[in-house]
């Protein structure tokens, strides 16, 4: 694990893998931080440098003021690559992280190589569901969103087979920054992608969680069907489907990228 210090502060990022090798870059979802990808490591490390960071104001990346802006996280994963003097990457970004990825596929097309993008969708809305959250979380704290995002990350079955990975996920979201989530969560109320991703000429897979209510298949579909060069997969999970369908997750990525 490291910090490098981007425009005065820090951004905590890791780095796995052979050190000559491309490198693929991970971008975890809202209230979560880079240990999201922890199962992928081993699979994807294989091939790759990977590449992982904690959004900001999510786990040991401090919270500046918010709201933030999609913009404002895409020009953060730029910053990063400029200062670990990274040219180009392959990007797979979930939720918030593949929100980030649509902008930098639109606005620093040059910076990526191929796109995956899980669990995602170009506009999130209604506004009022965003300003409702923010309200609960900066009136109560994280407690306010842990039973409601545990029962949409994942299915039902999943939840009684697998405690104890719902419980590490749901502990990252407890120790979520207010501040970060919060800002995080204006981000995502005030994003609307759907039309500026039909100039992404990227190749680019799309994965769904076939029983995501979240972000349902249809915005995944969306996506697949507003960029040019897009594959859609769809994986037996809820919301987090890198977690749930590891395997499956692991595999449509190495298939893609190879």
């Amino acid at each position: 694990m490291a910090l490098v210090s981007v425009e005065g502060r820090h951004v905590h990022y890791r780095l796995d893998g052979p050190p000559d090798a491309n490198v693929l870059l991970l971008s975890h979802s809202l209230g979560n931080d880079l240990r999201m990808w922890d199962s992928q490591v081993e699979a994807f490390s294989r091939f790759w440098r990977v590449l992982r960071y904690d959004s900001r104001g999510h786990g040991e990346s401090p919270a500046t003021p918010g709201p933030y802006s999609i913009e404002q996280l895409g020009r953060d994963v730029v910053m990063l690559l400029d200062e670990l003097q990274i040219e180009r990457v392959h990007f797979c970004g979930l939720s918030l992280g593949g929100m980030v990825g649509m902008w930098l596929a639109v606005n620093a097309p040059a910076r990526i190589e191929r796109l995956i993008l899980s669990n995602t969708a170009p506009k999130l809305g209604p506004p009022s569901r965003w300003d409702e959250r923010i309200r609960a979380v900066e009136a109560e704290g994280m407690a306010a969103v842990a039973e409601m995002s545990a029962q949409r990350w994942f299915t039902p079955a999943f939840r009684r087979s697998c405690p104890a990975v719902v419980e590490r996920i749901v502990d990252g979201l407890l120790h979520t920054p207010v501040a970060g989530y919060v800002a995080s969560c204006a981000a995502i109320r005030d994003m609307d992608q759907t039309e500026v991703i039909g100039a992404i000429a990227h190749q680019t897979l799309v994965i769904v969680g076939a029983e995501d209510a979240a972000i349902p298949p249809a915005d995944g579909a969306l996506i697949a069907q507003k960029i040019a060069r897009a594959t859609l997969v769809s994986l037996p999970a809820a919301h987090l489907s890198n977690v749930e369908a590891d395997g499956p997750f692991n595999d449509a990525v190495v298939s893609f990228l190879s």
